[in-house]
């Protein structure tokens, strides 16, 4: 009975995001999600200082593999990062981790950012090839106001790890220029999960630095520049066997932007970046450890693009010309406890250089007041070169005949209708996309997949993954109710995976063997989910939302890390400067689970969440205080998600203080 109520309750969906609208009339139904603490919804944010990856939970398309209580891993519609794209600001960023501990969304903070850009298949090829989709992290700017100077104090205490958050940011802007600064920290001890039970080297500290700068050189033109400067230390994966002692990213880039005083053309806008991560992976702080390693790797990257925008008669247009180049180099030397033994060095991966160059067109052709057609296409060369000779003759020792650079031409395409009318909103689309292997599947050297238990080894043979994609919506709103369906089926062809190689030898202590990325004939992903809120009065809310993944190779076994039924219903009370939200949120019985990939089966969960805050204003200044409790049942579970079966963190009691003056 207790799962049926369940069950019914999430029927009622919700969690309706702002919609990014253009020019024309009818909306696309790109989903944004407002995250920063300086944008102007913040406010309406439950909890103004939780991490980027507790925002993007909350998109019905965005979901995340834990390792730990840090830099969570984003995959959209059951996709990992292989099959995705993560920008900031359009910049093409690259982890330097072999076993994605430090995803792009970890080198950011909501206190600099205004919201998340979420695309679906396809639709987010903008940047660059995709098959699952895209996210593009906006950073908060004001531009060219009057606004003079503005300062933002932040500060929050979470009681469950003892995490200690204190921020600040300095803004200021006239006619000819603005400056934004931010600056937060952070710093936790181990969680506790459910049943007051550590989950030890959950830890982690973290600090990031911001600034972004403008100048208008005339009235069409202005100049801008940024950086961002981020650096985690003493940060622990209880889920995987090393810890990272330090994750340190830098992120700058200069912008031009320029507004032709011509009707066709509404903005150009040209941008040079140039972003560097160091990562280092440790266990020196494990117990038992059969030979100590150390695995630092690093990743560089140049990149531009040039974007242009604007209209003609009943179509708008967009044109993005980008590019980048990248180094990803990454190495492990293990120390063997005999110290008469000599040390074993190898590259995991072998210096690899890419370079990607792109055009994206785009034009969304207005058919009448209520209709509109979008079509774009994306057509890519990418080449990767091996500079390691020392890496190449490894990976000839599996491939003989294997040279050292290697060229792609990577192509899609989509066409989407869209429909709203008297509240009535529907769209319809397909596309075809293609993407080039990623450097762990084209050239990783012995990495090990502690979640299977396989060392894995690239292919640089593998052809082009390429997708067939279907995708529909429908939603309706009035006064009191919204809600939209919407469903995406992603047939894909050469589909990459691992599989087992019995004629090759493990090199980590305990492996399970061998793994070769190979490609499937094809897989099948269907991404599904429901939304919907009711305004019960002026100030109560009913909201909640449906999740359901399902994912099949060509032999019609389970792939991996695909959402089972996954509800949340909450209901809301906004009375003028106070507000307060009561959440049920869970998922149903992993069911549709595979072993070959290192799934078991995980339960069923219900958790309840509460939250309330009051805005306070004197004068020219305010003051947000939020509170509130999470997990207030103290439940132990894990989810789909969790690597190796992590539980989640246990009751904790957080509160948030912004002080804007």
């Amino acid at each position: 009975m207790k799962k049926l109520i369940v069950f019914f309750l999430s029927l009622s969906f919700c969690f309706t995001f702002s919609q990014e609208a253009d020019s024309l009339k009818t909306k696309e139904l790109k989903e944004v999600l407002v995250v920063g603490t300086k944008a102007a919804l913040h406010e309406k944010q439950t909890k103004t200082l939780a991490t980027l990856d507790e925002f993007l939970q909350k998109s019905t398309k965005v979901d995340l593999i834990k390792r730990g209580a840090y830099a969570w891993e984003p995959i959209i519609n059951g996709m990992a990062t292989e099959r995705t794209v993560v920008t900031i600001d359009g910049m093409r960023i690259f982890g330097a981790c072999t076993d994605k501990m430090d995803p792009v969304t970890s080198y950011v903070e909501v206190s600099n950012l205004s919201e998340a850009t979420i695309s679906s298949g396809q639709q987010g090829s903008c940047h660059g090839n995709t098959i699952g989709g895209s996210i593009d992290l906006k950073r908060s700017q004001r531009q060219f106001t009057n606004a003079g100077w503005e300062f933002f104090v932040n500060s929050g205490y979470e009681t469950n790890n003892r995490q200690k958050i204190i921020g600040s940011a300095i803004n200021y802007a006239d006619s000819l220029f603005y400056v934004d600064t931010d600056v937060m920290f952070r710093d936790a001890e181990n969680y506790k999960a459910g049943n007051d039970k550590e989950i030890r080297f959950s830890q982690f500290r973290k600090l990031n630095l911001s600034a972004t700068s403008g100048y208008r050189l005339t009235p069409n033109k202005n100049i801008e520049a940024s950086v961002i400067f981020d650096r985690a230390t003493d940060v622990g994966y209880p889920a995987l066997p090393m810890d990272v002692s330090l994750a340190e990213a830098l992120i700058t880039s200069i912008k031009f932007n320029y507004k032709p005083s011509f009707d066709s053309i509404d903005n150009w806008e040209t941008k040079l970046y140039f972003n560097t991560i160091t990562h280092t992976m440790d266990d020196t702080k494990r117990p038992d450890v059969p030979i100590h390693m150390d695995m630092p790797g690093w990743s560089d990257t140049f990149g531009f693009y040039s974007k242009v925008n604007g209209k003609y008669k009943k179509h708008q247009f967009l044109a993005n010309l980008n590019s980048f180049y990248n180094r990803s180099v990454a190495e492990m030397t293990m120390y063997p406890s005999d110290p008469n033994e000599n040390l074993m060095f190898m590259y995991t991966w072998p210096d690899v250089r890419t370079l990607y160059t792109g055009i994206y067109l785009e034009d969304n052709f207005e058919i009448n007041c209520h209709s509109n057609v979008k079509v774009n296409t994306n057509l890519g060369f990418h080449n990767n070169n091996v500079a390691s000779d020392f890496g190449l003759q490894s990976l000839q020792i599996f491939y003989p005949e294997m040279e050292a650079s290697k060229s792609r031409f990577l192509k899609s395409f989509s066409t989407n209708y869209f429909y709203n009318k008297d509240g009535i909103s529907y769209g319809f689309g397909m596309g075809y996309g293609e993407r080039a292997p990623s450097v762990s599947e084209g050239y990783g050297f012995y990495l090990f997949n502690s979640f299977d238990g396989f060392d894995y080894i690239g292919n640089p043979n593998l052809k082009n993954e390429k997708s067939l994609e279907g995708n529909a919506n429908i939603g309706f709103k009035n006064s009191k109710w919204q809600t939209k369906i919407s469903a995406s089926y992603f047939h894909i062809y050469d589909y990459i995976i691992g599989i087992p190689d019995a004629s090759v030898a493990p090199m980590t202590i305990g492996a399970n063997g061998i793994k070769v990325y190979t490609a499937l004939d094809y897989a099948t992903i269907l991404s599904s989910d429901f939304t919907v809120s009711y305004q019960l009065s002026d100030f109560w809310i009913w909201k909640g939302q449906f999740v359901y993944n399902l994912g099949k190779d060509n032999e019609n076994n389970g792939l991996p890390f695909m959402s089972p039924f996954n509800y949340m219903t909450s209901v809301g009370f906004r009375p003028g400067k106070f507000s307060s939200e009561l959440q049920l949120k869970g998922n149903a019985t992993q069911t549709q689970y595979n072993a070959f990939y290192g799934e078991d089966k995980t339960p069923d969960y219900a958790i309840v969440n509460a939250n309330f805050g009051y805005k306070f204003t004197f004068e020219k200044s305010k003051m947000m205080l939020n509170m509130g409790v999470e997990n207030m049942f103290d439940a132990n579970y894990t989810t789909y998600t969790d690597w190796k079966n992590l539980p989640r963190m246990g009751r904790n009691i957080f509160i948030n203080l912004m002080f804007q003056f």
